[in-house]
């Protein structure tokens, strides 16, 4: 009997479509370069991109409230490095491992950290990111813990967060994964996808629909731009409305 015979004979559980939805990661070029996706990206601001994800049915992709600004930053656009930790005592192994993560690192990234929700250490500091300023990465979101500000603050390096504590990482928790699927709150973020921060939090812009939500948030933007011209003229509210304007 063939391994699919048996398969069909005692019902086992077929996980290949739940496999590539969770760990699937898009490579798809973009039909545009990708840094001038990135600028476009930049031109807009967090609201207008969540509005159009949710023209696609996508409601949940802006990353939990509890992670903010350290600055209030303009937009900034790169693709998602991805980084899992987990609070650990362990300390053998760690510094490798957290050195080829970063050898991994590069150019226009925005790296997302999952932290397991650690609540006693921190992720980032003032030599990780002058690491990252240096390979030419975009900006650092960490579910967790910063220390070093003064130093993140001079380096002038856009990083989102949820809390600051002057506790390092080594002996409190472990690097486990990298450039994997993750999940904070919500949102799962995958390699590649567009991440997008300002001042008004995170968003995830999944990579096989980035381009076309690119497209209408654009639009979106020059809508906007009528609509306040109406605004100021004094136009009323039910005139606006029925030009198509919103509110």
């Amino acid at each position: 009997m063939s391994v699919d015979q048996y398969k069909k004979e005692v019902g086992m559980m077929n996980l290949e479509k739940l496999i590539e939805a969770r760990e699937g990661i898009c490579t798809k070029p973009f039909p545009i370069p990708d840094k001038e996706l990135l600028a476009r990206f930049e031109q807009l601001y967090l609201g207008a991109v969540n509005d159009v994800m949710r023209e696609f049915c996508l409601l949940q992709q802006a990353l939990p409230n509890r992670i903010k600004s350290l600055r209030e930053y303009q937009t900034v656009a790169g693709f998602a490095f991805t980084v899992k930790s987990a609070p650990n005592v362990k300390i053998t192994g760690e510094m490798e491992f957290r050195t080829q993560m970063l050898d991994e690192l590069g150019e226009d990234h925005f790296v997302v950290w999952d932290t397991s929700r650690d609540q006693d250490a921190t992720l980032w500091g003032g030599v990780m990111t002058s690491t990252a300023k240096g390979k030419k990465v975009k900006a650092a979101c960490i579910d967790g813990g910063i220390r070093d500000t003064h130093q993140i603050l001079e380096a002038d390096f856009p990083i989102f967060y949820e809390y600051r504590i002057s506790n390092g990482s080594l002996g409190r928790c472990l690097i486990t994964h990298y450039q994997t699927p993750i999940k904070i709150g919500d949102v799962t973020i995958k390699p590649g996808d567009v991440i997008l921060g300002d001042i008004d939090g995170v968003l995830v812009v999944p990579r096989e629909i980035a381009y076309d939500v690119l497209i209408r948030a654009e639009e979106i933007k020059e809508n906007e731009k009528r609509i306040f011209e109406w605004v100021h003229e004094g136009q009323t509210i039910q005139e606006i409305k029925d030009k198509g304007g919103y509110f």
